[in-house]
């Protein structure tokens, strides 16, 4: 089946406007809410997400934890939706993050926290949604519209909206201007040609690899491999492959590795030469490699900036293995763009 340059690829090319356009927009309520979370001075922060979203999650509760020094952890919305409880948040940051804004238990759980006394934040592209409505502050993504059902503008833009918060709080100057220059890297890591990697993803399982915030992506990065390929993706930790799932390793199994100019990636760089040495195929998002193979990459002047280039570039990879297979990754069976979880 031949398809014509997926909404997906455009989308994928559309990243580095969408950043541009939030970079443009989105300071005000940034600068909002960073001054209403530096007066409460959060004991610990918490976040609300499913799927892509509570992927960028993931990346944020690094970054909280690097820069802020203080707890992030993922609460299941369930708890309050379908449990009935009612967690108790006083003094606490609560990030949600939801493309859509429409999920009945994000927004449940979300209007829980604040009730609580938790400070809420939404992170949405929908700026009138529920979930906005029951949030303290509301942080726009800026994105514009998403048709693929793959998430991939909203994603990026969570992570630059979440990481520029976090940045604000901390008013890390060094930082913020890392993510005032992403534009121009973002567009240089869409040109990032990966197709090296193609022959080597050939329907198996495969596995993703990162470490600290680069994990957060590798989640990222085996989702869309399940939603846009059909193909089982598990993503792991560098720290833990080698504690059991390696069994599973066999000659030319493909492994994707990302890292990030940060303290973990000489330590990826030894994993993902292990498990090229054991027979796998190893494709890494670092030069610090030997036998596994060196994927192109942009480094942006901030190693928390590094991962965000990464998953730009794995887009356009996973986007050509799907069209490769004869999928429409802009319509993966079973799944709908917004999914209302009670």
């Amino acid at each position: 089946m031949a398809f014509s340059k997926t909404q997906m690829r455009r989308e994928i090319d559309e990243i580095p406007e969408a950043v541009e356009r939030l970079l443009s927009n989105g300071g005000g309520a940034i600068a909002s809410a960073a001054e209403r979370a530096r007066q409460l001075n959060p004991r610990f922060l918490l976040s609300v997400a499913r799927g892509s979203s509570d992927h960028a999650c993931t990346y944020l509760k690094y970054s909280s934890e690097l820069l802020l020094k203080r707890p992030m952890a993922s609460v299941g919305p369930s708890v309050t939706s379908i449990y009935g409880a009612e967690l108790e948040a006083e003094g606490a940051l609560c990030l949600s993050v939801s493309q859509s804004g429409q999920s009945p238990d994000i927004v449940r759980m979300t209007d829980a926290l604040r009730d609580s006394g938790a400070l809420t934040v939404a992170i949405t592209n929908e700026p009138g949604s529920r979930l906005a409505k029951v949030a303290n502050e509301t942080l726009s993504i800026h994105a514009g519209p998403e048709l693929s059902v793959a998430a991939t503008k909203t994603f990026v833009t969570s992570l630059v909206a979440g990481l520029w918060l976090i940045a604000e709080i901390k008013q890390d100057g060094q930082l913020l201007s890392a993510i005032h220059k992403l534009p121009q890297y973002l567009e240089a890591a869409t040109r990032c040609d990966w197709s090296m990697a193609i022959g080597a993803i050939d329907g198996r399982s495969l596995f993703t690899l990162g470490r600290g915030p680069s994990w957060a992506i590798s989640n990222e990065a085996a989702l869309k491999f399940k939603e846009t390929c059909l193909i089982h993706a598990e993503s792991y930790s560098s720290a833990e492959v080698l504690h059991g799932p390696v069994s599973i390793v066999e000659r030319g199994f493909p492994v994707i590795a990302f890292a990030a100019a940060d303290a973990a990636e000489t330590s990826l760089a030894e994993t993902a030469d292990e498990l090229a040495g054991k027979g796998a195929q190893v494709f890494a998002v670092t030069n610090k490699v030997s036998k596994a193979s060196q994927l192109p990459h942009v480094r942006t002047g901030h190693w928390l900036t590094d991962p965000i280039s990464a998953i730009i570039s794995f887009y356009g990879l996973v986007e050509s293995v799907a069209v490769r297979r004869g999928i429409n990754p802009d319509a993966p069976r079973h799944l709908n763009k917004v999914t209302e979880t009670v």
